[in-house]
C-alpha cells in the first residue's frame, strides 16, 4: 500500500494562486466548462465542494510558445504565459441559454462539439489544461467543452471521488439533454479514467428513460483509460442497448494508476487495463491499445494524450472518429503498419 501511495502522491499538482498575464506569442485556447463544483477559494477557478446546480463558465488556457505535444508544463503560484500553461481568466454565464449561445457562435459550420469528462484526482484547472493540451495537439477545430465533477483533486480522494461521480450522474445526463435541446445535435464525450463511470451511468439513465434523441446526438464515445469494473461496465452496455458508435476503449497494460484502483477496489482488472477484448465480447466496442506508447506520464494513466508517440498517430482523432468506426479501424492498422506497436485493435 505504501508504494500505491508514493505513486498516487506523485499525481499531485503545483497550485495555481492567480490568472496570468497575456503572452503574445502563445496560443490560446477557450474551453467552455459545466461543473457541479461550488465556486473556487484561494485561486481556485472552482473548488471540490458539490453542487446541485450546474454553473457554467468559460476559461481562456494559454499555452507556452515551447510546449511540447503531450506534455502540460505547469508551476506554481501565478503562471508565466511564456513558459507555463496559465488560466488567463474566466466567464461566468447567467445560466444554460447563455452558455449554449455561446458556444454556437464560436462553433464550427458542421456544429459538432467535443465534450471532455475529467477523472479522479482532478481540479477544474487540471481538467481544462488537460482539455486544453489535447485540443492544441490533436488540431480540434470544434469547441472544446469540460464536464467538471466534484472530485476531491486529492490522491487520497479516491472514495470521496467515487461517491461523487454518482453525485454528479443525474446533472450529467441533464446537461446532455439540455445541450440536445437547445441545438446540440454532434456530440464527441471523451471520458477519462473515472469520467469513463460517470458516462456510462449517465448514458444507462437515459437509456433507461427512452430518450433517444438524446442519444442520438451522440455520434461517438471515447473511454481512455476507464475505471470500471468490465462486469459493470457489460451490464451498463447491455442496459443501454444501442451504444453510440464508434464507441472506443483505450487500454495501457502500463497503466499503474488503474493498478492501484485495482488494489483499493477487490484486485480485478479494470476496464482500462484488460489484456483482450474477451471482457467486452459481444458488445459493439472497439478496444485499442497504448502499451507500446506509454512515455507521456508517470502513472501511465493518460498514454493516449500524453504519449508524443501517440499523438503522432492519432493526431486525426476527432476527424477519424466523426467519419465513423470503419475510418478509425483502418487508421489505426495503418499505425501499426508504420511499426507503431501500441496501435494494436484488439477487436
Amino acid at each position: 500500500m505504501l508504494g500505491a501511495l508514493v505513486v498516487l502522491g506523485a499525481c499531485s499538482r503545483p497550485e495555481l494562486t492567480g490568472f496570468s498575464e497575456p503572452y503574445s506569442g502563445a496560443t490560446v485556447e477557450r474551453i467552455f466548462v459545466a461543473t457541479q463544483r461550488t465556486p473556487g477559494q484561494l485561486g481556485q477557478i472552482f473548488g471540490e465542494r458539490r453542487s446541485t446546480r450546474i454553473n457554467f463558465a468559460q476559461v481562456d488556457v494559454s499555452i507556452p510558445p515551447g510546449h511540447e505535444a503531450g506534455r502540460i508544463e505547469r508551476t506554481s503560484g501565478v503562471a508565466d504565459a511564456a513558459r507555463f500553461f496559465a488560466p488567463l481568466g474566466i466567464e461566468m454565464f447567467n445560466g444554460m441559454n447563455e452558455f449554449t449561445r455561446t458556444l454556437r457562435r464560436e462553433g464550427t459550420a458542421d456544429g459538432g462539439i467535443l465534450l471532455y469528462v475529467h477523472g479522479y484526482n482532478n481540479t477544474t484547472e487540471d481538467a481544462a489544461f488537460r482539455l486544453a493540451q489535447i485540443k492544441h495537439d490533436f488540431g480540434i477545430d470544434e469547441p472544446a467543452v469540460l464536464f467538471s465533477w466534484p472530485s476531491a483533486g486529492d490522491p487520497r480522494g479516491y472514495v470521496y471521488d467515487r461517491d461523487s461521480v454518482l453525485f454528479a450522474r443525474d446533472g450529467f445526463e441533464e446537461f446532455l439533454r439540455e445541450l440536445r435541446g437547445l441545438g446540440q445535435d454532434r456530440i464527441l464525450i471523451l471520458a477519462h479514467s473515472m469520467g469513463g463511470y460517470l458516462t456510462m451511468e449517465a448514458l444507462r439513465q437515459l437509456a433507461l428513460k427512452g430518450d433517444h434523441h438524446v442519444m442520438d446526438a451522440i455520434e461517438g464515445v471515447v473511454l481512455m483509460s476507464p475505471d470500471i469494473d468490465p462486469d459493470v461496465f457489460r451490464r451498463q452496455a447491455l442496459t443501454i442497448g444501442q451504444l453510440p458508435q464508434p464507441f472506443i476503449v483505450m487500454t495501457s497494460q502500463k497503466d499503474r494508476v488503474l493498478n492501484i484502483a485495482e488494489f483499493l477496489t477487490g484486485r480485478k482488472p479494470r476496464l482500462g487495463r484488460i489484456e483482450s477484448s474477451e471482457a467486452v465480447q459481444g458488445l459493439d466496442v472497439t478496444v485499442v491499445d497504448f502499451t507500446d506508447l506509454d512515455e507521456g506520464d508517470i502513472g501511465g494513466h493518460s498514454a493516449s494524450v500524453s504519449s508524443a508517440r501517440a499523438i503522432e498517430v492519432f493526431s486525426g482523432l476527432e476527424r477519424q472518429i466523426r467519419e465513423g468506426g470503419g475510418a478509425l479501424r483502418d487508421f489505426v492498422l495503418q499505425g501499426r503498419d508504420r511499426r507503431i506497436d501500441a496501435a494494436l485493435v484488439l477487436q
